[in-house]
């Protein structure tokens, strides 16, 4: 997803691992929905990389993430094709899918922090937190409007509440100039363990619920 240093080689592999999955997943959807060949490819592009795609977009980052990439367009594509053949199996592994998708989560959060710094060091805080939200939630969000589905992200699960504290604590951390290596990896920790105890114990935030006919 972005340009990594030698000793940040398996966050970049977390982060191909996270494309292939999110595309899996994307795929499956598709099915659900009847979509042709074409379809089931192009929801799993869009859902892996929509969210890079998106970041890009609105920070004026250019050329864009599968742009400057054109092996994510493959490797995505790939799986979500791969998933037509293997469907029957990918579905029962919800379990693995639901820890790749957290793993997700985290790294593309990191990957939008890093390339909005890599734009401008100076940009304030609130914006590099953003930018790390819609890497990781952006892509999710695309997928459940084309399913014709409420984003998972504005239901009540915790989603991009994770996505908002990784990338407030990723971004605090190097603002301290802390060692880089170690706090990469804490900031991994902490969100994967946030979001896998949010699934576990069911975690939501709080809903709005109106009924107009309520006095």
């Amino acid at each position: 997803m972005w340009s990594l240093p030698a000793s940040d080689v398996v966050l970049y592999g977390l982060s191909l691992v996270a494309l292939t999955a999110q595309a899996m997943t994307a795929a499956l959807a598709a099915g659900k929905r009847s979509m042709d060949w074409a379809g089931v490819c192009m929801l799993g592009c869009i859902t892996a990389l929509g969210g890079g795609t998106i970041r890009d977009v609105l920070l004026g980052h250019y050329p864009l993430v599968w742009v400057q990439h054109p092996s994510y367009l493959l490797l995505t594509a790939g799986a979500a094709l791969a998933t037509i053949l293997i469907a029957r199996v990918v579905h029962r592994l919800n379990t693995a899918f639901l820890v790749l998708d957290a793993i997700g989560l985290v790294v593309f959060t990191m990957a939008g922090c890093d390339v909005a710094w890599q734009i401008d060091p100076s940009l304030p805080l609130v914006i590099v937190v953003v930018a790390g939200m819609i890497t990781g939630c952006a892509g999710g969000v695309l997928r459940d409007i084309l399913c014709n589905d409420v984003p998972l992200l504005f239901r009540a699960e915790l989603y991009a509440s994770v996505s908002i504290v990784t990338g407030l604590f990723y971004s605090t951390g190097f603002g301290l100039k802390l060692n880089d290596e170690l706090w990469t990896a804490l900031t991994f920790v902490l969100g994967l363990s946030f979001r896998l105890l949010a699934i576990r114990y069911k975690w939501e935030m709080p809903k709005f619920v109106f009924d107009e006919n309520r006095r």
